[in-house]
């Protein structure tokens, strides 16, 4: 006899040994990730009608500028403008030629935070300064990135979120609804909502656009301290709560919407730095990532190659492999109106890139894995940064 088993005839015939290799784990990579689509779906309606509280404590809404973004004037608007009793807005800088004339809103307040420490990245000096000048009646400070619009009910979805058990932080990410849709900025959008369709009743990090934590919090966990000699004010305070032993609670409505554009050059160099940002600090998520990103192109190009050869399941597995890929971005789209019922037009008129461009948008995380794998420099608001787990180093 050949000394072949039955089963691994079998296989041979429907593709060979080495198909399976690579398209096997990825199939079921892709059916797994599809578990819990529907229960946090549920989880984040839930949410969203639970924005009930009989009193609301004072807050601190920070927003730190650095020249001009697409839709400035509006974003710092809408933060003075939340539905909320009593708050104050405070836009910090480093320079007063940094906020671009005529944005600021009436009754905000500006914190200058001058010259620092120039290992410290830009962002989180002037965040430190305007925590230092925070109004002492505040028992809440609010982080926001100038570059996102929030809804009016944003600080309340932030304030009532931590009183989620063993919250120390609340945080909301961002769903892209860019004013221009150039191919660029839906496949933005595409790649961001990988991660942003990944919060649900756990959030994996505090995502600086959108975070809250309490006064007493911020000194107990010791964010300045951490903070200091660092540039990512989002992984250093997840990381606070981390070895503090508390939690990260999500707040659905807490998710700001961007409605910048981009071209290729400012999407890959922005996307890159995320990767680099995360391969830095959380080293463990960045590899599992870029090897799951990687199996998945590979299984793709595997199927494809047996398609070429005349394997009618080559081209079968890419099928389910793609569809699992676009049913799970379909389960994006309906997370992102929930949030966003206003946004029901722009959904309707480009909700289809979501789903097409799934799969290309794959090729674009794996060529920003391997763009952040060896790289720890990044440029930011015109400043570059060498990083490391222990600190950054202006250059």
């Amino acid at each position: 006899g050949s000394g072949k088993t039955p089963g691994c005839g079998i296989i041979e015939r429907v593709g060979g040994v080495w198909f399976w290799v690579f398209v096997g784990p990825a199939l079921v990579l892709a059916a797994v990730s599809l578990r819990g689509e529907g229960r946090r779906l549920d989880w984040v309606r839930t949410r969203l009608n639970a924005l009930q509280r009989s009193d609301w404590p004072q807050a601190t809404v920070i927003v730190p500028v650095k020249g001009h973004d697409e839709g400035l004037a509006e974003n710092l608007g809408a933060l003075a403008s939340l539905d909320y009793s009593n708050y104050e807005l405070i836009v910090a800088a480093r320079l007063a030629t940094d906020i671009p004339p005529g944005v600021v809103p009436p009754g905000a307040r500006v914190v200058l935070a001058g010259a620092s420490d120039p290992d410290t990245g830009e962002k989180i000096a002037n965040l430190l300064a305007a925590v230092a000048a925070a109004r002492p009646e505040s028992t809440v400070l609010a982080f926001a990135d100038s570059d996102g619009r929030p809804q009016p009910g944003w600080l309340k979805a932030l304030v009532l979120a931590l009183d989620q058990p063993e919250a120390a932080a609340a945080t909301g990410h961002r769903w892209d609804f860019p004013k221009r849709a150039s191919w660029e900025s839906l496949a933005r959008r595409v790649w961001n909502a990988i991660i942003a369709g990944g919060f649900g009743p756990g959030a994996p990090f505090a995502w600086g656009g959108a975070t809250a934590i309490r006064r007493e919090d911020f000194a107990a966990l010791r964010i300045a301290d951490y903070w200091r000699g660092h540039v990512s004010d989002d992984w250093r305070l997840t990381h606070a709560v981390r070895d503090s032993g508390r939690r990260i609670a999500f707040a659905p409505g807490a998710m700001v919407a961007a409605r910048d554009s981009t071209g290729w050059s400012g999407f890959l160099e922005w996307a890159t730095r995320q990767l680099i940002l995360t391969r830095v600090h959380e080293p463990k998520l960045w590899s599992l990532s870029a090897f799951a990103t990687t199996w998945y192109c590979a299984s793709m190009v595997v199927c494809i190659r047996a398609g070429l050869e005349g394997n009618p399941v080559g081209p079968l597995c890419l099928a389910a492999q793609i569809g699992a890929g676009t049913w799970k971005s379909w389960s994006r789209l309906r997370l992102a109106r929930v949030p966003f019922p206003e946004e029901s037009g722009w959904l309707r008129r480009w909700g289809w890139s979501q789903l097409a461009l799934v799969a290309p948008v794959t090729w674009v995380w794996l060529y920003t894995h391997a763009a952040s794998a060896f790289r720890s420099t990044i440029r930011w608001r015109g400043n570059r940064y060498r990083l490391s787990r222990a600190g950054a180093k202006r250059l």
